[in-house]
């Protein structure tokens, strides 16, 4: 056990998981995705996914209530092929791909839901990343994917490329650098989240998206320029 609390009456343990919670993670995976008024903005991990990262390929946490798994969080180690994220925030070398870390998928039941789960979840595995092994985190987000932008906002990533990836799925690519921070001047432009060919002219400009809001019935991205 590596930490525990309460959720209202309940206690909770977080627990480093293993292979044997297989079947848990599968089972907790569907729940989350019926309860999804869309079911595109996740993509579950399937058996031979989760296996790889548990086999030493990352690390993944999970937390209990009781005997269920109710919220898990994985980070991926990631083989260095033609979509691995470094290429897309600039690495070029083996050295400096094999420095990256990918926030994976991070899944809370339904029922668990307005607790900041996700949150949580983040803060303690962040905890365990070796950062001289480490020290560049990546992760993927499909635009309109609110909860999901906002976790990965509010841990202080920024958002480094828009752009298909996984066979033709438009994607934020997310970095954030553990040993050092990202000094961004004054120049700021605010850009409907939809407009993806305008956010790519101002990645490719040399901005960073920094934080969205709401406006209206849409939702604003903030972008920096560096």
């Amino acid at each position: 056990m590596i930490a525990t609390g309460s959720l209202g009456e309940q206690q909770y343990e977080v627990y480093v998981l293993d292979t044997s919670h297989v079947p848990e993670l599968m089972t907790l995976q569907q729940e989350v995705v019926e309860a999804l008024p869309d079911k595109a903005i996740l993509q579950p991990l399937d058996e031979e996914e989760l296996l790889f990262i548990l086999q030493g390929n990352g690390l993944m946490i999970g937390i209990f209530v009781g005997d269920k798994l109710i919220a898990f969080r994985a980070l991926l180690e990631p083989e260095l092929d033609a979509e691995h994220l470094g290429y897309d925030i600039g690495l070029t070398t083996e050295a400096d791909l094999r420095q990256v870390l990918y926030q994976e998928i991070s899944n809370v039941h339904p029922d668990f839901r307005g607790y900041g789960l996700q949150r949580l979840m983040a803060e303690i595995v962040m905890a365990q990343v070796d950062s001289s092994k480490h020290p560049i985190i990546c992760a993927t987000v499909m635009p309109y994917n609110i909860a999901s932008l906002k976790d990965k906002f509010l841990q202080g990533m920024h958002v480094a490329a828009l752009k298909y990836k996984y066979g033709g799925k438009l994607r934020y690519v997310f970095v954030k650098y553990l040993n050092e921070a990202v000094v961004c001047g004054e120049e700021t432009v605010d850009i409907s989240m939809g407009d993806t060919e305008g956010q790519q002219q101002l990645l490719k400009a040399g901005f960073v998206g920094i934080e969205m809001k709401s406006a209206g019935d849409d939702f604003i991205v903030t972008y920096r320029k560096k």
